[in-house]
């Protein structure tokens, strides 16, 4: 028996890692107002995220299952969000040259009144980066879309990345192991 599977998301990344689980899926985006409450920790606001969009399409489709996500980029407990342009870009980066910042993704998904959310938080170690290599990234990868102002799986990934501990797809955006598990109770 097949179920209708709605990814709440607009990721291009997401997406990519449900084609590659081979999961039968469409994709239905609800205009979700992202701001979380004041005083919130940032570990706790992907999945306070997730069950925001998730509740916006599962009204629209309340006979489907429903997976959303949202992910943050955390360093010393703060939120390092997209950035809004090139210096943006160069400063955050900069930001997360030599440490270690954490990746965490919220995941909500839902049928009916049925829920399942979680977060899955991955340790990520950049090496040093030179000016000239954040700025060679930002220029050619022009990464305005993505949190922390890097995506794992580009240039910056393949040279920039000492270590991971965790869930390397978390990084992406989804943590497609995890997603593919929860789903099971949803069967």
């Amino acid at each position: 028996m097949s179920h209708r599977i709605i990814l709440a998301s607009q990721s291009p990344r997401r997406k990519q890692l449900m084609e590659m689980a081979e999961l039968s899926f469409e994709v239905l985006i609800a205009d979700v107002d992202e701001t979380n409450p004041p005083g919130m920790p940032g570990e706790q606001v992907p999945e306070f995220l997730a069950r925001k969009k998730a509740d916006a399409v599962r009204h629209l489709v309340s006979y489907a299952i429903v997976i959303a996500a949202d992910t943050v980029v955390l360093l010393d407990h703060h939120i390092l969000g997209k950035p809004t342009d090139e210096a943006h870009a160069i400063a955050t980066l900069s930001q997360l040259s030599g440490r270690m910042h954490k990746v965490v993704t919220g995941v909500c998904i839902r049928k009916g009144e049925q829920e399942k959310a979680f977060s899955v938080t991955t340790e990520v170690y950049f090496r040093s980066l030179t000016q000239e290599q954040i700025t060679h990234y930002v220029t050619n990868y022009k990464p305005y879309d993505k949190a922390g102002a890097y995506a794992i799986q580009e240039w910056i990934g393949v040279t920039g990345i000492e270590k991971i501990n965790g869930d390397y797809y978390n990084v992406m955006g989804l943590p497609i192991g995890e997603v593919i598990i929860a789903l099971q109770d949803f069967y």
